[in-house]
C-alpha cells in the first residue's frame, strides 16, 4: 500500500493520466454500443470471413485472394488487421452478434490511441503533464472519437501508426544501445501497420528518416565514416533493416493476398491505393463535387474546420514556443513531420480522398501530441516567470495566471464535450466554433458521410411502421444503402422486406416507407425549408438543429403508377397519374421528370415547360432538369440557349455525360467542327469517355475526309495524351498499345 502512495505523491500528473486513460476506455466502450452500422462495414464483414476461411481451410478457400474488377470487389488490397482480428474473436469465443464484437474491438484500438498518444508526449516533453492533456484532446476530439466507434479501416490504421511512432521514439531513445524490448516493438508494430493498410511502410522511411537525424545530431555527418561512431551508425542500420524486413514479413503472415505474392502484390497494392480510381460525389463549400476533382486544399481545411478549437490553439502554442524549446528541436521535429508529411503529401499529390479527412486520420494523434506539448510550454513558461519575478503581488498575479493556463485546455474543450454529450451517438458529425459548428456547416458541407444514422431510422420504422390498410404484403422499406437495412431487419423478416432505391428515384419504386441519411443531396434542396424535408417526412434525426437522417412514409402510389405506365409508353395513363402525385407533393423530383418526359413523347411541349420551369426553381443544380430544358430550347430551334445549358450542367456535374453528348449535337448543327471535337477532349478529361463518344468523333473526323484507321489513331493519341495528364499512365499505355496495333 505504501508503494501505491508513494508512487502517487511521486508525480500526481502521472496517476492522474493512467486514471484518465482507464476511465475513459470504460467509456469509449460503453458509447460505442449505441453506434451504427458503418458505409463500409458490410464489405470488411464479408472479407473478414474470407480471410478466415483462407487459413482454415489452408488456402483451398481463395475469396480472400480474388480481385474481381467486373464487381468492383478490391477488398484483398486491404490488409484489414481490426476486422480479421473481430472476425476471429466472434468465431473463437462463440458471439452471437458480430457488429458489436467489431465495434468493440475497433474503439479499444482506437482507445491506444490516447494511450501511446500519452506515452509519445512524456517520452518526447518528460512531462506526464503534456500527457495528460493529450489524452483529454484525443478523447475530446468529435470527429476522432466517433471514428472508434465502427470505422475500423482508418482507427485501426491510425492505431498501428501511432504505436509505430512510439516505437521508433523508445528505438532512438534507447540508442546506442539496442534493447530487446524495442526491437519487439517495432516489429510489432511495423507489421501491425502494414496489415492494417499498405501505408503501414511508410514506417520504414520514417524510422530511416528519423534515425538517420538522430546520428547526425549526435555524431555529426563525418560519424558515419569515423572509426567508433561507424560501428554505431552500421548498428542502427542494421537492427533497422532487421526490425522492418521481420515487421513486413509479420504482415504477410496475417494478409493473404500479399502472403501469396510478397512482392508483386505489395506493388500493385500501393499502387492501386496511391491513386483510388473511384470518384465519388462530395458535398463541400456548398457544392457537390467528385472526389477526384476535389481542390488541394480539401484535407486541410477540413481537418481546421473539424479539430477542436483548443488543438488549434495548442499547436499555435507549440511553433510559437519553437525557439523557448529549442534543446528539444529533434523530438519537436519528429512529431511536427508526422503529422505535417501526411497532410502535405495528400495536397501535393491531390490524392483523391473523400468522407471528410478519415484518409490522413492517422496524422491527427502527432498533432494533438504537439497541440499538448504547445500548452505545457506555455504552463512551463508562467512557472518560470513566477520563479524569477520579485515582489509578492507579481508573483500572486502570476500564480492566478499560472491556474489559468493549468484550466486553458480543459475550458476550451467544454464545446466539443458538449456537443459530443447532446449529440451522441453522433459524434463524428462535428464543426468547430471557428466554421459555424454544425448548424452553419449544413447544406455546405457532408455531415453523416458514414451513415451512422442508419441504426435509428431502422429502429424507429422496426418499433413504428404500420401495415397498409387492406394488405396482407410485407412492409417495404427502401433505402440508398440497403445492406444497413439488411442488418437491422434481419430478425423480422416476416414483417418487413428491404430495396435500395436512389433519393431523386425513390418515386419510381414500390415501398412503403423510405430511410436516408442526407448524403449526396442537392445542398439548394437542404437549405430550402419550403420543400425539405418533404411533407412526408415522419421521423427526423438532428445533430444540433438540422437533420441528418429523415424516414418517410407513402402516402400514396401515383407516382409508381404514373412510373409502370410510362415504362409501358401509355403516356396518356401516366399523365394522369403523375400529375396527380405532384398535386399530392409538389416536392416529387421523380413524378417531374417522368411527367415531363411523357409530355415531350406526347409532343406537348408547353405543358412539359411548365413542369420543367417547377423542377428547376426547385432544384436550380438539378442535372435531369436542364436537360430537358435544353431540349425544349432545341425543340423550340433555340440552340444557343441549349449550348448554355449545357454548359451549365458541365460545370455543376462535369461527369454528366449526357450534356457532352448533347453539347457536340448542338456544335455539329452549327458546323462549329472544331468545338464539337474539343467537347468530346473534355468528355475525355471527365473520365467518362464512352462507345457513343467514340461513334461520335469518328463521324467527326470522317466527315472532314479522313479514314477510319486514321481516325482510330487521332482518338487513340488523344485519349492516351489525356490519361498520361491524369496521371494514369497505366491507362494511356493501353491506348499507346492499340495504337501500335493500328
Amino acid at each position: 500500500m505504501n508503494t501505491i502512495n508513494n508512487w502517487i505523491k511521486s508525480d500526481y500528473w502521472r496517476f492522474a493520466f493512467f486514471v484518465t486513460i482507464a476511465v475513459t476506455l470504460v467509456v469509449m466502450i460503453r458509447l460505442t454500443l449505441d453506434a451504427g452500422y458503418s458505409g463500409d462495414e458490410d464489405f470488411h464483414v464479408k472479407h473478414a470471413k474470407a480471410v478466415y476461411d483462407f487459413y482454415a481451410t489452408g488456402g483451398k478457400d481463395t475469396a480472400a485472394v480474388t480481385v474481381i474488377e467486373e464487381e468492383s470487389w478490391n477488398l484483398p488490397l486491404y490488409g484489414q488487421a481490426v476486422d480479421n482480428i473481430a472476425y476471429v474473436i466472434h468465431r473463437w469465443f462463440g458471439f452471437e452478434d458480430l457488429i458489436t464484437v467489431r465495434h468493440i474491438t475497433n474503439v479499444i484500438f482506437g482507445w491506444t490511441l490516447l494511450l501511446f498518444g500519452g506515452l509519445i508526449a512524456v517520452r518526447v516533453s518528460g512531462k506526464w503533464r503534456t500527457a495528460l492533456i493529450v489524452a483529454l484532446l484525443l478523447f475530446l476530439s468529435p470527429r476522432l472519437l466517433g471514428h472508434t466507434f465502427n470505422n475500423t479501416k482508418d482507427n485501426g490504421f491510425a492505431a498501428g501508426m501511432l504505436f509505430g511512432l512510439y516505437a521508433i521514439i523508445v528505438f532512438i531513445q534507447d540508442l546506442p544501445k539496442v534493447r530487446v524490448k524495442s526491437m519487439i516493438l517495432l516489429v510489432l508494430s511495423i507489421g501491425f501497420a502494414i496489415a492494417s493498410r499498405i501505408g503501414g511502410l511508410l514506417l520504414i522511411p520514417y524510422l530511416g528518416l528519423f534515425a538517420f537525424i538522430y546520428f547526425i545530431k549526435t555524431y555529426s555527418f563525418k560519424g558515419i565514416f569515423q572509426t567508433g561512431t561507424s560501428k554505431i551508425f552500421l548498428k542502427i542500420v542494421f537492427y533497422g533493416l532487421l526490425a522492418s524486413l521481420l515487421g513486413y514479413g509479420l504482415a504477410l503472415l496475417v494478409w493473404p493476398y500479399v502472403l501469396v505474392s510478397p512482392i508483386k502484390h505489395t506493388i500493385e497494392i500501393f499502387k492501386e491505393q496511391s491513386h483510388f480510381s473511384i470518384g465519388i460525389r462530395q458535398l463541400f463549400e456548398g457544392s457537390l463535387q467528385w472526389s477526384d476533382h476535389l481542390p488541394a486544399y480539401y484535407t486541410p481545411k477540413y481537418i481546421l474546420m473539424t479539430i477542436p478549437v483548443a488543438v488549434i490553439i495548442g499547436l499555435v502554442l507549440f511553433f510559437i514556443f519553437q525557439k523557448r524549446d529549442f534543446k528539444n528541436w529533434f523530438w519537436n521535429f519528429v512529431i511536427f513531420f508526422s503529422f505535417f508529411f501526411p497532410v502535405f503529401w495528400i495536397v501535393y499529390t491531390n490524392a483523391n480522398v473523400y468522407g471528410g479527412w478519415r484518409h490522413a486520420l492517422f496524422s491527427y494523434p502527432p498533432m494533438v501530441v504537439a497541440a499538448g506539448m504547445g500548452f505545457n510550454q506555455l504552463i512551463e513558461w508562467v512557472e518560470d516567470l513566477k520563479r524569477s519575478v520579485k515582489g509578492e503581488s507579481a508573483r500572486k498575479v502570476l500564480g492566478v495566471f499560472h491556474v489559468a493556463t493549468l484550466l486553458l485546455p480543459p475550458i476550451l474543450l467544454i464545446p466539443p464535450l458538449k456537443h459530443i454529450i447532446k449529440n451522441h451517438p453522433y459524434e463524428y458529425v462535428y464543426f468547430n466554433e471557428l466554421a459555424g459548428g454544425v448548424n452553419k456547416a449544413y447544406g455546405n458541407y457532408e455531415l453523416d458521410y458514414y451513415y451512422h444514422s442508419s441504426r435509428e431510422i431502422c429502429e424507429w420504422v422496426l418499433d413504428n411502421a404500420e401495415q397498409p390498410e387492406g394488405s396482407n404484403e410485407k412492409i417495404k422499406v427502401v433505402s440508398w444503402h440497403p445492406v444497413s437495412l439488411a442488418h437491422y431487419f434481419r430478425k423480422d423478416t416476416t414483417r418487413f422486406s428491404t430495396g435500395f432505391v436512389r433519393w431523386y428515384e425513390k418515386g419510381n419504386s414500390d415501398w412503403d416507407y423510405a430511410v436516408f441519411t442526407i448524403t449526396g443531396m442537392a445542398p439548394e434542396q437542404l437549405t430550402n425549408s419550403a420543400i425539405f424535408p418533404p411533407p412526408n417526412t415522419v421521423y427526423t434525426v438532428k445533430v444540433d438543429d438540422v437533420p441528418i437522417a429523415i424516414v418517410l412514409k407513402r402516402q400514396d402510389k401515383s407516382d409508381f403508377i404514373g412510373y409502370q405506365y410510362k415504362q409501358k409508353q401509355q403516356w396518356d395513363s401516366a399523365v394522369v397519374h403523375l400529375t396527380r402525385a405532384i398535386e399530392l407533393d409538389p416536392t416529387n423530383e421523380a413524378a417531374h421528370v417522368n411527367l415531363i418526359e411523357s409530355y415531350f413523347q406526347l409532343q406537348q411541349l408547353d405543358s412539359a415547360k411548365i413542369y420543367i420551369d417547377k423542377l428547376v426553381a426547385m432544384l436550380p443544380k438539378y442535372e435531369p432538369g436542364n436537360y430537358f430544358l435544353a431540349h425544349y430550347y432545341l425543340a423550340k430551334n433555340q440552340p444557343d440557349k441549349a449550348l448554355d445549358l449545357t454548359k451549365k450542367i458541365i460545370k455543376d456535374n462535369l461527369k454528366f455525360s449526357a450534356a457532352y453528348h448533347l453539347q457536340f449535337q448542338i456544335y455539329v448543327q452549327k458546323n462549329d467542327l472544331r468545338a464539337a471535337e474539343k467537347s468530346m477532349i473534355a468528355l475525355m478529361k471527365s473520365e467518362q469517355f464512352d462507345q457513343q463518344a467514340m461513334q461520335q468523333l469518328l463521324s467527326l473526323y470522317k466527315a472532314q475526309g479522313i479514314d477510319d484507321r486514321n481516325a482510330y489513331r487521332k482518338i487513340y493519341r488523344l485519349l492516351a495524351k489525356t490519361y498520361e495528364n491524369l496521371g494514369k499512365k497505366d491507362i494511356a499505355q493501353q491506348y499507346r498499345d492499340a495504337l501500335k496495333q493500328l
